[in-house]
């Protein structure tokens, strides 16, 4: 059974394009009258249970009912597309994570603007996981300790620091090791490091492959409801393209709602996008699938970045969110 994933690697995009095509007609050339400027967009996505949205909305037919079609480009981290969403040759990430883009808009290296929202922090999401004998029993143990994450100084750290806090511990004694998601098992089996933070669906694939266990719920208070990931473009994208960029803004909002409000929805998209067998769908914890931008909700994390020295100046994320025209 196929439990744990290998992400593909992002190739030449303007060479290698694998497409999932859904409705409408025409390729991206200007619509007439007042419909869409752009009838076919590009996305970046990293297939992970994220951007089930994505999915729910193609499995929906919701693209098609938008005039919409939808060109999917997978990519092994939303950062490797960062360069083709600059050039144009991706029009939105899909799954991109908001630290990594945020620091790019501190940066001035992107006019980052925010679609739509894809997945918030959720109990049992993320996991700080160790080998089933380890002497690591409470979040107090991870002290002087090794810990996996995906990329370093980022989301993982940013969160988990946080959960360390609340639980009394000091995460300035806990050092971070960057491991890419599928390598985190072999990582923990070899002694390279003490304890993973990984996420779905590799949290759920160490538990029943190697038996480890949760030592930290990752997703748990106080970090539970912050963005994690969104679907990311730029201001050039939504001031040539607003209405397309509008109605992709409605169509994934539809979706994330269906998928919030329906476990079954994503279960039945995962197997297909992010390799998963039905059993471990089922069995995932999934993330929170906002249906709505909300200001409030997404500023804790540009400030909680700033706390943490991962930001330089704060940044007010209702500058950041696409608001779709008047019609």
């Amino acid at each position: 059974m196929r439990r744990l994933r290998s992400r593909p690697a992002l190739l030449t995009i303007g060479l290698v394009v694998t497409a999932a095509l859904v409705g409408g007609c025409g390729g991206s050339t200007p619509a007439s009258g007042g419909g869409l400027e752009k009838k076919t967009i590009r996305v970046a996505e990293v297939p992970l249970v994220d951007t089930a949205g994505l999915h729910v909305a193609i499995e929906q037919k919701l693209f098609e009912a938008a005039g919409l079609r939808v060109q999917i480009v997978p990519v092994a981290q939303s950062i490797q597309a960062l360069p083709a969403l600059r050039n144009g040759q991706v029009d939105v990430i899909g799954g991109g994570n908001y630290v990594t883009f945020l620091q790019a808009q501190d940066r001035g290296t992107l006019e980052l603007r925010i679609i739509a929202d894809a997945a918030s922090e959720a109990p049992g999401f993320m996991e700080v996981l160790t080998a089933p004998n380890s002497p690591i029993k409470r979040p107090k143990d991870l002290e002087g300790k090794t810990v996996a994450v995906n990329i370093l100084n980022n989301i993982q750290s940013l969160t988990l620091n946080q959960v360390l806090k609340a639980a009394h511990v000091d995460p300035s004694k806990v050092k971070y090791r960057a491991v890419p998601f599928p390598q985190m098992g072999a990582a923990l089996q070899k002694g390279q490091v003490d304890a993973v933070h990984t996420g779905e669906p590799f949290g759920t694939g160490l538990r029943r492959k190697l038996g480890a266990r949760m030592v930290v719920d990752g997703g748990g208070a106080p970090v539970t409801g912050l963005p994690v990931s969104g679907y990311l473009s730029t201001q050039g994208f939504v001031d040539k393209y607003p209405k397309t960029a509008a109605a992709f803004q409605r169509v994934i909002e539809k979706a994330q709602g269906l998928a919030s409000g329906d476990r079954k929805q994503v279960e039945q998209v995962l197997p297909a996008y992010a390799h998963l067998d039905a059993q471990t769908a089922a069995a995932l914890s999934l993330p929170g699938y906002p249906a709505t931008l909300d200001p409030g909700r997404m500023q804790r994390l540009p400030d909680l970045m700033v706390q943490e020295g991962l930001l330089k100046t704060r940044i007010d994320m209702r500058s950041l969110i696409f608001t779709a025209p008047a019609k």
